[in-house]
């Protein structure tokens, strides 16, 4: 589950972590009267579960309040990478006299938490050189020790004895505290703003553990999903919404992805991401089917490779679909497994011929989208 902005500053003040004096704001009289009360300049910012914001326009700056009210008007009326921005954050603009990159997460492959820092913040972080990289991995069993945070605050070329060090290790120090008290996949300060004698948390960006909600009640729920993904979650299927124009249907996460891919290769482009799970009887296959009917898709592809999925079942939902509702994009079936034979018969009543391989029913459904 990843929070906006906003809501990980409340975490990391709540940990004595310093951030910009700020609020947020639903609507741009809102905005100015915040800004009135901040003084000064402020920056007004997009509350959106995505990553360069600023790029898009979704951070402007603005020296006073009637500034502020027409800058927060204009980002209310954008849409920032795909997002509807419903909510703002009103700060402070701060003085930067440098700015850091810190961050926890998990590194997979050592199964440890890895502390990663950058004495080169701010935007585009991703294609900082790996010099400019530090990376410490963290024994659960013993936690965050002082000498590690030192090690990596002397790292960054700061003086450990000076008031800034000693600032910066404890920073480290509360932000692996935040880690592992919330559950945390992902707790990102970028860029951490030195100014003055000041650190400052400037952004945040955290991901919580979906598995270790329930023991976090205290966390707002932040729901990602479209309407549709929400649909299709509570029928328990997997669905992404994506921006191509063929619906897809498999019965696995694997050859889902498979079959996403193959399109891709083929020259098409996958309208979402559909896994009706091994053991989808009719009744969800319908559901499912109406699902990708709903994102009008130029065409929809159903790749079925049948185990505990029996074809007769998912035959019967799609003959239940075209006969009753209308399917009114052609589809194109690849169906083989448990029952295969009795599922082509069914196919073959309502005019529809099942192919034996992927790559075939692929091009074929690729082409007709065209």
């Amino acid at each position: 589950m990843k929070m906006f902005e906003y809501m990980g500053k409340e975490i990391f003040s709540k940990f004595g972590l310093k951030v910009p004096k700020g609020r947020m704001v639903n609507t741009p009289e809102d905005a100015a009267l915040i800004a009135k009360d901040i003084g000064g300049a402020v920056v007004i910012k997009s509350q959106v579960l995505s990553g360069k914001r600023g790029k898009a326009g979704g951070i402007k700056f603005a020296d006073n309040p009637e500034q502020a009210k027409a800058a927060a008007q204009e980002i209310f009326e954008m849409t920032v990478q795909g997002h509807t921005v419903e909510i703002l954050l009103v700060e402070e603009k701060l003085k930067i006299d440098k700015e850091f990159y810190l961050a926890i997460t998990i590194d997979l492959a050592a199964k440890r938490p890895v502390i990663i820092a950058s004495i080169k913040g701010g935007m585009d972080i991703e294609e900082v050189a790996e010099d400019y990289i530090i990376k410490e991995q963290i024994d659960v069993e013993l936690g965050m020790q002082s000498f590690i945070a030192s090690d990596i605050v002397r790292r960054m070329g700061v003086t450990l004895n000076s008031p800034l060090g000693k600032e910066l290790v404890r920073t480290i120090g509360a932000l692996y505290r935040i880690f592992v008290e919330i559950d945390a996949e992902l707790v990102e300060i970028n860029p951490l703003v030195i100014s003055g004698d000041k650190v400052i948390a400037a952004d945040s960006k955290i991901t919580i553990d979906d598995a270790a909600l329930y023991r976090q009640r205290e966390l707002p729920r932040v729901e990602e999903r479209t309407v549709v993904e929400k649909t299709a979650h509570d029928l328990g299927l997997s669905f992404v919404e994506l921006d191509g124009d063929i619906g897809v249907m498999a019965n696995g996460a694997g050859i889902t992805m498979g079959t996403l891919d193959t399109i891709t290769y083929y020259g098409g482009k996958p309208a979402n991401f559909l896994d009706a799970g091994g053991g989808t009887g009719e009744e969800g296959t319908v559901k499912a089917l109406e699902l990708i009917l709903s994102r009008n898709p130029k065409a929809i592809v159903i790749n079925i490779f049948g185990g505990i999925t029996r074809c007769d079942d998912v035959a019967r939902a799609l003959a239940s679909v075209k006969r009753n509702i209308g399917i009114p994009v052609p589809v194109v079936v690849r169906l083989v497994g448990t029952n295969q034979e009795a599922g082509r018969a069914i196919l073959r009543e309502v005019g529809i011929e099942a192919y034996d391989f992927m790559q075939d029913a692929i091009k074929k459904v690729v082409e007709l989208s065209k």
